[in-house]
């Protein structure tokens, strides 16, 4: 019955970063951030100069990291964050990793 209730509480988040995010540490500070937050899932550069993010955490969780997301860092420059909720069912993530650019 905690599993479930657990499963309830979670959300899965893409989010797709713009602006001047790649080249300047932003996928090393979101995996820091993410892991103090507790928030699974991954980062990865796009061809196309964005950065890609898959969230996975409480709402609560969630909300603040899309927060950092578009605050960025001090050498990111964020244009636009493009945020949209994937409905369940959804894979689980154990952890908060940097996947190769894609």
């Amino acid at each position: 019955m905690e599993s479930e209730d657990k499963d309830e509480l979670l959300e899965t988040r893409l989010v797709r970063v713009r602006g001047q995010v790649q080249g300047v540490g932003y996928r090393e500070a979101c995996v820091r951030r993410s892991r103090q937050l507790g928030v699974t899932g991954w980062v990865r550069n796009r061809m196309d100069g964005s950065v890609e993010v898959m969230l996975q955490g409480s709402p609560e969780q969630l909300a603040v990291m899309c927060a950092w997301l578009g605050e960025g860092m001090s050498a990111a420059l964020v244009d636009e964050l493009e945020v949209t909720e994937i409905p369940p069912p959804f894979a689980r993530f154990d952890n908060f990793e940097r996947l190769p650019t894609l």
